[in-house]
């Protein structure tokens, strides 16, 4: 193997754990924010039943990271099955019409602006190393070695959920009643950020922005819950 086809493999490996790991910074974001609603909502109602914020806590960080494990699966299944799916079709025309999957694989490398004879010279050296696999990247956008295992991304959902709502159930309850809001939001709002810097980071995009819009995001959840619960305590 040359070293250009080692630097690639390398590349494609570092996306793969970056994709990851950013999907696993939104699902612990996602956790973070929707558990410190629930909670704050619930602290709001009946701030001195700590039993009732456990209760509801627990439910939300259950619920959340399963509803997120799940719809993840169903996703990434559907996904999956439907790229296998048009594998197969290609892996099938291939066998059926192998002259007119040539002449299109001609036509792609001619798009990407290499002449004719060149596009026909390297789709023939292309189709005799791996027709199957060269068409389902140029074609169809598919990598058939890069098919997303949906219970991988299942679990990966799940862990981060749980790990992000467990930071604001336990602030909530390990705080005197009188400081547990306003310790909650100090200590979300402090995650939030770190969750946008590293998804900023791992994004290459502004950091500033993705910061602030964490923030916004989670004081706006968080308050509005609050005074929901506010309003529902009085009124009970």
């Amino acid at each position: 193997m040359s070293t250009t086809d080692h630097h690639n493999i390398d590349e494609e490996a570092v996306t793969r754990r970056l994709n990851a790991l950013r999907a696993g910074v939104l699902g612990a974001n996602d956790g973070i924010v929707s558990t410190a609603g629930l909670v704050i909502g619930v602290a709001a109602a009946t701030p001195d039943n700590h039993g009732a914020i456990l209760a509801a806590g627990v439910a939300g960080v259950v619920a959340g990271a399963l509803s997120m494990g799940v719809g993840e699966y169903v996703s990434v299944s559907s996904q999956s099955d439907a790229e296998k799916s048009q594998l197969r079709r290609e892996a099938r025309w291939h066998k059926e019409r192998p002259e007119w999957e040539l002449e299109q694989l001609v036509q792609l490398n001619v798009e990407t602006g290499m002449s004719e004879e060149t596009a026909r010279k390297a789709a023939e050296e292309q189709t005799a190393h791996d027709p199957l696999g060269i068409h389902s990247r140029m074609h169809l956008g598919i990598d058939p070695e890069e098919i997303t295992n949906p219970w991988h991304a299942a679990w990966a959902s799940l862990c981060a959920f749980t790990l992000g709502g467990l930071l604001p159930l336990l602030t909530i309850l390990l705080v005197p009643t009188s400081a547990q809001v306003p310790a909650t939001y100090i200590a979300v709002l402090i995650a939030v950020s770190l969750t946008g810097y590293t998804s900023s980071r791992l994004a290459h995009s502004p950091r500033t922005r993705a910061i602030i819009r964490n923030i916004v995001g989670g004081a706006l959840a968080m308050g509005i819950t609050w005074g929901i619960g506010a309003l529902i305590g009085t009124a009970i």
